[in-house]
């Protein structure tokens, strides 16, 4: 099968945005995004309305990508380290991001230590939320998805709404690397948001790192299915001694190396950019 021009566009896109250190810049061709105000989003789905809405978008999402799962489009092809995940507090999930799949992937992972009925949330950049049409969009803002926005009073919200998330112990996912980047490999440096978030609800930071490996199936763009790997690394915690920003850092920096250890482990080689 020939290669999507589209997508050796972003791969040619990754190489030349790795070469410059520009590892939290987006290297999809996305419409901007229109403000999101506070009335437009529920985040703690206080509405009944935004309860009935989430579980059809969480059934939608499970159709779709277990349907994937089927057809070898998808491939979960180990879980390891998954007793690191095993809390009863809230937390933040940190993972590699590299594909619209790795969401899922973690969700699925994470399962048989999720109470019943109990989803993860997601944070998505404010693009994902706005862009789309007809069940994507409905999966975008409903499958338990916490949208940023560039609008001050939606983020005063949705600082808040992450704070009772967290205290009813639920795990919110965010890619502090910020950018997808199509089946890239390497662990990239990261954004302070998802460690600050930890530090101020004094939650602990469950690194995930999902390595990759190419299957015998072509997906629809013409390159290898990737088999996943999915990792669980030690929780981090925050220090009650330091302020929020030293904790952040500090986690972050944490994050950080234990990523590219177990990318140097699993891939054995050296991490070079």
């Amino acid at each position: 099968m020939e290669q999507s021009e589209q997508r050796l566009k972003v791969l040619a896109r990754i190489s030349e945005y790795e070469k410059a250190g520009r590892f939290n810049d987006d290297v999809e061709e996305d419409a901007p995004a229109k403000p999101i105000r506070p009335k437009d989003v529920d985040y703690v789905n206080k509405k009944l309305s935004s309860k009935f809405l989430t579980v059809i978008a969480n059934f939608l999402g499970k159709t779709f990508f277990e349907s994937m799962i089927k057809k070898n489009k998808f491939i979960i092809k180990e879980i390891i380290g998954l007793d690191n995940a095993k809390t009863d507090s809230g937390a933040i999930i940190t993972c590699n991001h590299f594909n619209i799949r790795d969401n899922y992937a973690v969700y699925r992972a994470l399962k048989p230590v999720f109470r019943k009925r109990q989803y993860l949330y997601k944070v998505i950049k404010d693009s994902n939320y706005t862009n789309f049409k007809g069940p994507v969009r409905l999966m975008m803002r409903h499958a338990n998805t916490l949208p940023l926005s560039s609008d001050f009073e939606t983020m005063k919200k949705f600082y808040a709404g992450v704070k009772t998330l967290l205290a009813r112990g639920e795990k919110i996912l965010i890619y502090p690397e910020q950018a997808m980047w199509f089946n890239y490999r390497k662990p990239r440096p990261m954004q302070l948001g998802a460690f600050r978030i930890a530090a101020r609800n004094n939650v602990p930071v469950i690194p995930v790192f999902i390595g990759m490996k190419d299957s015998e199936y072509i997906d629809d763009e013409g390159f290898p299915v990737q088999e996943y790997y999915i990792h669980f690394l030690p929780p981090i915690l925050p220090d009650e001694n330091l302020s929020e920003k030293e904790n952040a850092v500090i986690m972050r920096d944490k994050n950080y190396a234990l990523w590219v250890k177990l990318y140097e482990e699993f891939y054995k080689e050296k991490l070079t950019y």
